[in-house]
């Protein structure tokens, strides 16, 4: 996945061999030669395909909606075990307030 993919390099036709010079030469001229076509090769995956039928479909969806669902139930009943806490913390704190209030004003 992170390895690099390198295009393949373009390598030129090699050039004919040169023909033996005559009395006089020929005159130069530039030719530029034609690229040579680029074909693709698709990558081979050493990886299995994996094909998605309707019924591991479906059951895909409902095991996702099952985490989903259980996902959500602890995370609520996290919620209501904080909130219980937080409220049982406060009443404590009224009680022994009034508790408090009380012993001062008997002394």
């Amino acid at each position: 996945m992170f390895t690099p993919k390198y295009p393949t390099p373009d390598t030129a036709p090699t050039p004919a061999p040169a023909a033996p010079q005559t009395t006089a030469p020929a005159p130069l001229v530039p030719t530029v030669p034609a690229p040579a076509p680029v074909t693709q090769v698709a990558p081979v995956s050493a990886r299995p395909t994996v094909q998605l039928t309707p019924g591991s479909t479906l059951a895909l969806a409902a095991g996702g909606g099952a985490v989903v669902l259980v996902v959500g139930a602890v995370l609520v009943s996290m919620l209501l075990v904080v909130a219980i806490t937080a409220v049982s913390v406060a009443v404590v704190a009224v009680v022994l307030k009034s508790l408090l209030k009380d012993l001062n004003n008997q002394r």
